[in-house]
């Protein structure tokens, strides 16, 4: 069977970082997959490090676990929620990993004893790990979001590649550049001059927009279009109009009605399978997105708020969209409130946890802030306030109840006090070896795996299954040697490993508290604008009825 040819499209930024190149690379391709077409997504990030896993949320924002288990930069979630796709790490690549493969190669004399350089041989890297995932998915489309911003240093050899496949294939590779079009606040005009800066940067890389995405805070005009057009060498119906939006699901329809789809395929000289983009089920959730007026109030306990609020959406970017999906499933609003972990260590300060109709704490590490979650956990379990616990959120619902309910007062975790008699979590065997040989780089317990459901639980009226594969990113579990006390004095393990020695979710009855769950799992990273993750549902659901 002949090699499918695939389509390229690179998105690039210009003028700031975070300027939404991530968004509208998933938009443009949910717009391509509404005409028909099989389409994968690539993120190419220019840092050093081999992977996302072992930067702080702070410097990079979320770290995204893909099914293998590759750590990834967040934007891969972003096309896994758009596009409805599974991916994996061959979507993926740093500047570290490729330098690490070429390396790698030359060691191994795969290069015949050739003179390993930069170019061509960092390039040529790039472009045959952009055919394998092409090939993988067996894509017409490849969208490539090469992260940060035109003229960097950092991204030069990303571009050296995109101009070396352009030359062989002029037809095939199309380049949209996403560029911030400021407004100060003294001038009050609109300024397009550094967008014509950062063209003439990607120009001296030997590429040329095809597509300019006009990022401001409102909408361009006619002018600002023709000015962009002139300097800029594009048609002034290829400068897309892209003001800020509150709802980002609204952009896919945005460029549908600037008619993005068909000067995509236009440019690629590519003939669609649907005349016109289906997005029956993407407007449908729209809809529910701006006409849900009934609101449910959850408030998440984390630690990395103090920093500034810029850093919130990035940090926990996957659970604000799991909640946000499960509430609009239920025709709920979702008014998150972010509060600081640290803040009720001070124990007068859990009253104010009364108002809210749900509380999540999510994933973490280290010792910061402990003391506070466990104090809004036992609230939240006395007071019969919905309580959802992801990964150290379960860790730490387990220790809560070990200390208050069956009285373990040295209750604690072997990643905060190892030192402690009794070790409720504890790091995992394996891991001790890795952590002795200082190997931290992708060796946590990474990826998919299977989880047993217990019947009669909250968790299986949620899945209506009794076997899930779920997400996973840690190092300690819940002790085995507690298991049979936990449960004899009333805490359920109703997920458990195929071999029952990993305890994979833990809740009180229904009778006893109307939501009080926790997974060892990660299930934000399987929740879906249009498959909600069902644990996520079931907890908004507790929530809803609370108020």
């Amino acid at each position: 069977m002949a090699k499918k040819k695939t389509k390229y499209i690179f998105v690039v930024g210009g003028v700031i970082s975070g300027v939404g190149k991530g968004i509208t690379s998933s938009s443009i391709g949910k717009l391509l997959q509404a005409r028909g077409l099989t389409v994968t997504s690539v993120k190419i990030d220019p840092y050093v490090n081999v992977d996302a896993g072992t930067m702080n949320p702070t410097e990079h924002g979320e770290v995204f676990v893909l099914e293998d288990g590759n750590e990834t930069d967040q934007d891969m979630g972003n096309y896994e929620r758009f596009l409805d796709v599974t991916l994996s790490r061959t979507n993926y690549m740093t500047t570290g990993l490729v330098y690490q493969s070429v390396i790698q190669k030359e060691r191994n004399l795969e290069y015949k004893g050739k003179c390993v350089q930069v170019v061509p041989h960092i390039p040529l890297e790039i472009i045959n790990r952009l055919e394998k995932a092409s090939e993988k998915a067996n894509a017409d489309v490849t969208v490539v979001e090469v992260g940060g911003t035109v003229g960097e240093y950092e991204n030069i050899l990303f571009l050296e590649a995109a101009r070396m496949m352009k030359i062989k294939n002029p037809d095939d590779i199309i380049f949209v550049m996403v560029s911030y079009l400021p407004t100060p606040n003294k001038v009050g005009e609109m300024k397009t001059k550094p967008t014509q800066h950062a063209v003439r940067s990607l120009n001296s890389a030997g590429l040329q927009a095809n597509i300019i995405i006009a990022r401001s805070e409102v909408p361009i005009d006619k002018k600002r279009r023709e000015k962009i057009s002139v300097f800029c060498s594009v048609s002034p119906e290829n400068v897309i109009s892209a003001p800020d939006v509150d709802n980002l699901y609204d952009i896919p329809l945005n460029f549908e009605k600037n008619n993005v789809d068909n000067l995509v395929l236009k440019a690629l000289k590519l003939k669609p399978k649907n005349q016109k983009a289906d997005l029956r089920e993407w407007k449908k959730l729209v809809n529910k997105v701006h006409s849900a007026t009934d609101e449910v109030d959850i408030a998440v306990i984390g630690k990395y708020f103090d920093t500034g609020d810029f850093v919130l959406s990035d940090a926990y970017i996957s659970i604000i969209e799991a909640l946000k999906y499960s509430a609009y499933h239920l025709n709920k609003k979702p008014v998150l409130h972010w509060l600081n972990a640290g803040d009720f260590e001070d124990k007068k300060n859990l009253s104010k946890l009364k108002k809210y109709d749900g509380v999540l704490v999510p994933g973490g590490f280290g010792e910061r802030g402990i003391e506070g979650k466990l104090n809004v956990i036992k609230y939240a379990r006395e007071k019969k306030i919905p309580y959802f616990g992801i990964c150290y959120g379960m860790q730490l619902l387990v220790i809560e109840f070990a200390r208050n309910v069956l009285g373990i007062k040295d209750a604690s975790t072997a990643e905060i006090h190892p030192d402690h008699e009794d070790l409720i979590v504890d790091i995992m065997p394996d891991q001790k070896k890795k952590l002795l040989a200082k190997d931290y780089g992708g060796s946590m317990r990474l990826g998919s795996y299977i989880a047993k459901i217990k019947k009669g639980t909250i968790a299986h009226k949620a899945y209506k299954k009794e076997e899930v594969s779920e997400r996973h990113r840690h190092r300690f579990e819940v002790n085995p040697e507690y298991v049979n006390q936990l449960s004899d004095g009333g805490l359920v393990f109703s997920g458990v490993s195929p071999n029952g020695k990993l305890m994979e979710i833990a809740e009180l009855p229904q009778k006893d508290h109307p939501f009080f769950l926790g997974t060892q799992f990660h299930p934000e990273f399987q929740a879906h604008p249009l498959n909600p993750h069902p644990i996520f549902t079931a907890f908004v659901k507790a929530s809803s009825k609370k108020k």
